[in-house]
């Protein structure tokens, strides 16, 4: 995929109160439905923050950075067959767990009404489903949904109380340092860059625990990584925006295909298809009968074709 097509303006005085639609369309010379669904998907940040509010009025100084080709991306996500059954990894009345393909988006939008995860699952079950967390375009594996709003809710509780456990598998350019331990370190936004997001005294509490599980041969390394690709668990504890991908990065293990923190696109000869992240495990107690559920997505192909062995 090319890299996102960015707009920067700034608010001059005399586009003061003007409709943030009709601002990002008149001065960024697009459509007004483009920079509709521009916000829409949100891929618009005023000073720095992320919006999605079309009616809202710019003022004087303001910098709106417009990301145009979100909508693509976001487009590009939808696909072209229903989910497989096979993904449902379970389900009764009150909810499901499923193993979300990477470029699926985890929510619908405006400009993706179609091909969106709970519009998938709906399909399957005959019956609509609800949002309770979501991962990441790139990112595959273990969702959790709401067969009902009451479960939903339920579910949406549990994760704030930290009841449910989550692990992630990640391939990194190279071994993080040190190959164990625990990453405890606020993250914030990059100023001047949105989207993004850095280790910054002062951001909210973010907290990582990870661990190597296998190094790849040094001739599969990018150029100039000491050792080569390795594979690492992650157990985030908190649920910040790029979490895992920030703090990997810290410990020098930026995840392959990850180009906005780090991650190269190539391994060696071979090319990394997307950001390699995998919800591999979660677990939780159940919303209504309080018994333990666990659930594990297998590896997909495009993840398992780069991965070192474990040995």
């Amino acid at each position: 995929m090319s890299s996102v097509r960015r707009i920067s303006l700034t608010v001059a005085p005399g586009d003061a109160r003007e409709r943030l639609d009709r601002f990002i369309a008149a001065r960024g010379g697009i459509s007004r439905s483009l920079a509709r669904r521009v916000l829409e998907v949100g891929g618009v940040f005023v000073d720095g923050k992320r919006c999605k509010v079309a009616g809202r009025g710019v003022h004087p100084g303001q910098r709106v950075e417009v990301n145009v080709d979100e909508v693509a991306a976001a487009a590009a996500g939808t696909p072209a067959v229903p989910l497989d059954r096979a993904r449902l990894l379970y389900v009764d009345d009150h909810l499901l767990a499923a193993d979300k393909p990477a470029g699926v988006l985890a929510q619908a939008t405006r400009a993706t009404e179609r091909g969106a995860l709970p519009e998938l699952c709906a399909a399957l079950l005959g019956s609509p489903v609800h949002v309770v967390h979501r991962l990441d375009r790139e990112t595959s594996g273990v969702t959790l949904l709401g067969r009902t709003s009451e479960a939903a809710a339920a579910l949406g509780e549990a994760f704030r109380r930290g009841e449910v456990h989550k692990t992630y598998l990640a391939l990194c350019a190279r071994p993080p340092e040190p190959s164990e331990g625990t990453v405890d370190a606020p993250l914030g936004p990059v100023p001047g860059r949105p989207g993004l997001h850095r280790v910054t005294p002062g951001g909210d509490a973010a907290l990582t625990r990870y661990r190597t599980l296998a190094v790849g041969p040094a001739a599969g390394a990018v150029a100039g990584a000491p050792g080569g690709p390795a594979l690492v668990e992650a157990r985030p504890e908190t649920g910040r925006t790029h979490q895992i991908r920030v703090h990997l990065a810290s410990v020098g293990a930026p995840v392959l295909g990850d180009v906005r923190y780090g991650g190269p696109r190539r391994l060696g000869d071979r090319e990394v298809p997307r950001v390699m992240l995998h919800a591999w495990r979660l677990s939780l107690p159940h919303p209504l009968t309080g018994a333990l559920l666990a659930f594990e997505a297998p590896l997909p192909p495009d993840f398992a074709a780069l991965a070192p062995p474990r040995p």
